[in-house]
């Protein structure tokens, strides 16, 4: 088996493969003792779990594992987005926070992410130091106690408590409400894709004045006929609701609820990238916000060319919000974002929220009174081009992920597709930029067995074709695909 290490946002596993109890308990147990070392006072650890099969079993591991290190812990009532466990860690100042989830990975993952003092993810240097705890338990694993986790309740060992009501109260404050509530003849559906973000966008907007309708608002870790990532081809029961209700938008959140896309009121999907470009402007033409901008190197081009007019400062980091959330920490960020779905803003916590962002998409309709997809247009014309985006994974076997993370570094076309390759980019996995301003990128994911394939260009059908040349060039440095 391999060595549990962390990946872009802690570590996740396939359940009863290689994600279990013993596992688990390992991975609370470094955790434990990280924060042991690192508390300034009375150690205190939080506790919270999404809907995945299990979750809420690997958090009780969790929270007992704490609990023997003498750390005060508190687990959530029930589950609850990542957003507002970060929210909770930063607001109760805690040492951190233990959150078990897979985000948007398949619903045969689950996953362990550790949120700092700060509100936002473990930093490479925090997470190293986590892992140096693991290899001295590996090696000589403390015994699991014969402890009931109702038990550890009853003797006060372990506290329940309820993030909800402070972070929805916060990301509430960080909205117009006037522009909103004087939009109340918004119609807007919710898709939480069956995950922990289910009724909370309801709950935010019925303060403001508005309803919400939802969709897969159950509890079902099956979730059953989709995977839990707000992607285009993921959210057809979200595109015909929003169609058939004659919706102004609809919006999705992934698993845990710290990711966002959107589906305007025509059906169309309203990328993550459509996100971050629409939210960058807002802040700075609407709300008069300032600071620089953070992008991981997988984003669109649109964040280039708004930065270039708003003479903005623009950072480029690897794939992974803790790359996005070590910078606004250190300096003045505006708004951070990622081409999965993650985006985060200023003057909340260092961290991407997918219902804060969500109110804000509406928040935009609501000041412009035009929809997401009339927006994206008049953008688009703005900047003087298209932008079309397109991922595709392939799914890999653990030899041939090794295999590819070994070889495909060395790959260096001179031209892609008859255009030549004006730049490569190596920041994280390979990123080339044609004559024409489209661009590829080829990776390796950090918390899956797959090989992603990006690309960016001005049309569907161009755009499609250099996702074809991507696979071509995957194949020619690894036949054993």
């Amino acid at each position: 088996m391999e060595p549990i290490s962390f990946g872009t946002d802690g570590w996740r596993g396939v359940i009863a493969e290689d994600f279990t109890y013993d596992k688990v308990w390992l991975v609370a147990c470094a955790i434990s003792r990280y924060v042991l070392k690192h508390s300034s006072g009375i150690p205190e650890l939080l506790i919270g779990y999404d809907t995945r099969f299990s979750s809420d079993r690997f958090a009780q591991v969790s929270a007992l594992a704490a609990s023997e290190h003498n750390i005060k812990v508190r687990i959530s009532k029930t589950f609850v987005p990542t957003p507002s466990i970060s929210f909770a860690t930063m607001d109760m100042k805690t040492d951190g926070a233990i959150m078990i989830t897979a985000s948007h990975n398949p619903p045969r993952y689950d996953g362990i992410k550790f949120k700092a003092p700060y509100g936002g993810s473990a930093s490479t240097a925090i997470t190293s130091e986590i892992e140096k705890e693991l290899r001295i338990l590996e090696n000589s694993p403390p015994p699991r106690p014969d402890v009931l986790f109702e038990d550890a309740l009853k003797e006060g060992k372990i506290e329940l408590f309820e993030p909800i009501p402070r972070y929805l109260e916060k990301v509430v404050s960080l909205v117009d409400p006037e522009k909103i509530s004087n939009a109340g003849d918004l119609k807007i559906t919710f898709d939480p894709m069956y995950g922990a973000g289910q009724g909370l966008m309801k709950r935010a907007l019925e303060t403001l004045g508005l309803s919400c309708e939802e969709i897969h608002g159950v509890h079902n870790p099956l979730f059953p006929g989709l995977q839990p990532e707000p992607i285009g081809s993921n959210l057809n029961d979200l595109r015909e609701a929003v169609v058939r209700r004659g919706c102004h938008a609809g919006i999705a959140v992934d698993g845990d609820a710290d990711r966002v896309t959107a589906i305007d009121a025509s059906g169309m999907f309203i990328s993550s990238h459509m996100v971050f470009a629409l939210l960058l402007k807002h802040l700075i033409e609407q709300r008069g916000w300032t600071g620089n901008v953070v992008k991981t190197v997988s984003t669109t081009s649109m964040i280039d060319r708004l930065c270039e007019r708003y003479d903005l400062k623009l950072h480029v980091v690897p794939v992974g919000f803790k790359h996005i959330c070590d910078l606004m920490l250190e300096e003045d960020i505006l708004i951070g974002g990622e081409e999965s779905g993650g985006t985060g803003i200023k003057n909340h916590i260092p961290e991407r929220d997918g219902i804060l962002v969500g109110l804000l998409l509406i928040e935009i309709m609501a000041t412009h009174k035009k929809t997401l997809g009339q927006l994206i247009t008049s953008l688009m014309e703005e900047l003087g081009r298209k932008f079309v985006y397109l991922r595709k994974d392939i799914e890999l076997t653990h030899s041939q992920k090794a295999s590819l993370l070994s070889s495909l570094p060395n790959l260096r076309p001179s031209e892609i597709g008859g255009q030549k390759v004006v730049d490569a980019e190596t920041i994280d996995g390979l990123k080339f930029h044609r004559e024409d301003g489209s661009w590829l990128m080829l990776r390796v994911s950090g918390t899956e067995s797959v090989v992603r394939i990006y690309s960016e260009a001005t049309s569907e059908a161009e755009v499609e074709a250099l996702v074809k040349e991507g696979e071509k060039l995957i194949y020619s440095v690894d036949r054993n695909l």
